[in-house]
């Protein structure tokens, strides 16, 4: 055996070994699982926008802008039709933006502190409005989106969008704000540093300076602009969004941003009451009442304040921008106070270090929680052709206790695109991912527009570049302007290809939204088969999954190139699980139909003869 083979081995061994000596906690008391969630990503301003020019930094009027009215009953429709539940609007609350707004009586913003021409979604402006960018009539554009959430309730969609409680825009001004609601930063006291009920943190005596432009960058692209003149006036300066306590944050800082203080000194220790000891076990009503009365920053009553708001406007639930960067205690906090409002809130939130995971979900009352360090990277490192299928089951079993808690995704605003060359350079490639994705756990799917006809990501947008589609400028979706056709959102300028691709992801979401034994019971059969199997290897993948009513078996083919033919094996303790004996059964591919094989179970053991093409999967439904 290669060395590289037996180090490889060593360190599946040790992490399964670490695994077993997890102590399982409890599922939330609160949380109820019933079928999948399929959660669709959609840019809000790119999705219908049919403006082909694609000009780098272009303006509004040269590169075009979708709008709420775009989501039309036919295009929701269609949404929901490809399988989704839930649909997140992405980019929906009023950020920085440059355009002359100020004859509805918005400032402008200074492209010194702003990304791209079109902002950053990141950098929300105004808490109590949404982005003027995507009104027809910009004066009117709350009721606008209002009447989006109508017609995706109509559609069957509960709707999400983003909450960023680290940081606001350096230029944050509220217009629309509910009677007695004080902007962030109105009341603080800027003459020092940290005070727990200031919104910021202040570098007192020190004037905030524009970062030093690097690689050739210049705001709007060199163009010249009358507020582009390096210089933007903030006295004091504040810390900005990332932790940076520069007064003179560097280029690669988020430097259009300011961190909101939410009662942590300057030192790390806290100035808010810490969580008692075992309230990590119990559910969103008593950590409601362990808060209840208590005396809390007011970064905290705002950001209640504002879900409130959302969700007495019909949202469903939220998006947690970088939740790891603000205290748990918080979140304790905001999302018992959103659950007693509606138990049923959909609270996402993206969080990259493991070690935090299981805090953030039984401490902080997250539902999910971003999968990406661990199956995402994982998944990723394989379909790119150096990772092995291995390292998946030990993936799986180490989020045992959590599983459902981790949202599983292969692509979103922050990921390259499956198709860009610096990805996986074929859409194609994705499809075995996306089978494993989608079934390996009881947790949620997301899939980001586009991703279902097999966009690329490719245009150079300005301040974003290839691979990702830019969150920061306006710029045309090709791909994904081939299916919107014009706003038929029928798919009719697609190619073949493109069809087929979208067609395989509606067959599968379809399919993980009824399944019932996608919410049940899971078992890995891939180390006994790579045991048992003739022929069977590292780039295949298979697993069980079942409820009572229902018998999965799912197999992936991972390889571009390799087809593979063996008889799958199920071992005998997983047939005595599913109380199946001795015989012959029917089994069905539930992606693409009947298969000419059947399971054979002899003294105990089950067999089924596949043949799997390049980057083929099977569902397969075992029928007594």
């Amino acid at each position: 055996m290669k060395k590289k083979s037996i180090t490889l081995l060593f360190f599946i061994i040790c992490l399964l070994a670490s695994c077993e000596q997890k102590k399982p906690i409890k599922k939330e008391k609160e949380m109820s699982i019933e079928k999948k969630a399929v959660v669709y990503q959609v840019f809000t301003r790119l999705f219908g926008n049919t403006n082909t020019t694609n000009k780098p930094w272009g303006t509004i009027e040269e590169n075009g802008v979708g709008k709420f009215a775009d989501f039309t009953e036919k295009a929701l429709t269609e949404i929901k039709d490809l399988g989704v539940t839930h649909i997140w609007y992405t980019g929906v609350p009023h950020h920085a933006v440059i355009n002359d707004y100020t004859s509805h009586g918005i400032s402008n913003d200074d492209p010194d502190v702003v990304k791209g021409r079109a902002g950053s979604p990141y950098a929300v402006k105004d808490y109590y409005n949404v982005n003027p960018d995507l009104a027809i009539d910009p004066s009117n554009r709350l009721e606008e989106f209002k009447a989006l959430i109508n017609r995706s309730h109509d559609a069957g969609l509960e709707v999400i969008i983003d909450i960023v409680p680290n940081h606001v825009a350096r230029n944050y001004q509220g217009l629309t704000n509910p009677e007695g609601v004080k902007d962030f930063g109105e009341n603080d006291d800027t003459s020092v540093a940290y005070a727990r009920d200031n919104n910021f943190y202040y570098i007192p005596g020190e004037d905030f300076k524009t970062p030093n432009w690097e690689n050739n960058y210049l705001p709007l692209g060199g163009e010249p602009q009358d507020m582009a003149d390096g210089k933007f006036e903030e006295k004091p300066a504040k810390w900005t969004g990332n932790g940076s306590r520069l007064a003179q944050p560097h280029f690669n800082d988020w430097y259009e941003t300011v961190k909101v203080n939410y009662g942590v000194r300057p030192d790390g220790s806290k100035d808010f009451d810490e969580l008692p000891s075992g309230i990590e076990q119990e559910d969103y009503k008593a950590h409601y009442s362990f808060w209840k009365g208590k005396n809390v920053p007011d970064s905290w009553v705002k950001f209640k304040d504002i879900t409130a708001y959302w969700l007495d406007l019909g949202v469903d639930g939220f998006r947690y921008d970088m939740a790891e960067m603000v205290p748990v205690e918080f979140w304790s906090y905001l999302n018992s106070n959103i659950k007693i409002k509606n138990p049923d809130a959909f609270l996402l939130a993206e969080v990259y270090n493991p070690n935090l995971y299981r805090d953030y979900i039984h401490k902080g009352k997250m539902d999910y929680l971003y999968d990406k360090v661990e199956l995402y990277d994982s998944i990723k490192h394989i379909m790119k052709g150096y990772g092995w299928t291995d390292h998946i089951p030990v993936v799986q079993k180490g989020m045992a206790d959590i599983e459902h808690h981790m949202l599983h995704f292969l692509e979103n605003h922050d990921e390259q695109r499956i198709a860009s060359p610096d990805f996986a350079g074929s859409a194609e490639l994705g499809k075995p991912a996306m089978v494993v994705s989608a079934t390996l756990s009881t947790s949620p799917t997301m899939i980001y527009f586009g991703q279902e006809v097999g966009e690329p990501g490719a245009e150079d947008a300005g301040f974003g570049k290839p691979t990702r589609t830019s969150i920061f400028d306006y710029i045309g979706v090709p791909h994904h302007q081939r299916w919107s056709n014009d706003k038929n959102f029928d798919g009719g300028q697609l190619s073949e290809a493109e069809k087929e691709h979208r067609d395989f992801y509606k067959r599968l979401l379809n399919f993980t939204i009824g399944s019932d034994a996608l919410m049940g019971e899971y078992q890995e059969i891939h180390f006994y088969n790579k045991e048992n199997t003739e022929g069977y290897d590292h780039r295949v993948l298979s697993y069980a999954r079942w409820s009572t009513n229902e018998k999965l078996v799912v197999v992936s083919n991972f390889d571009a190139q390799k087809s593979y033919a063996f008889d799958l094996k199920l071992p005998e303790d997983l047939l005595q699980k599913w109380e199946i004996t001795d015989g012959t059964y029917k089994v069905k591919d539930e992606l693409y139909g009947e298969l000419g094989s059947t399971l054979q179970i002899i003294n105990g053991t089950g067999s089924v003869a596949l043949q799997l093409a390049p980057l083929q999967s099977y569902i397969l439904s075992i029928k007594k």
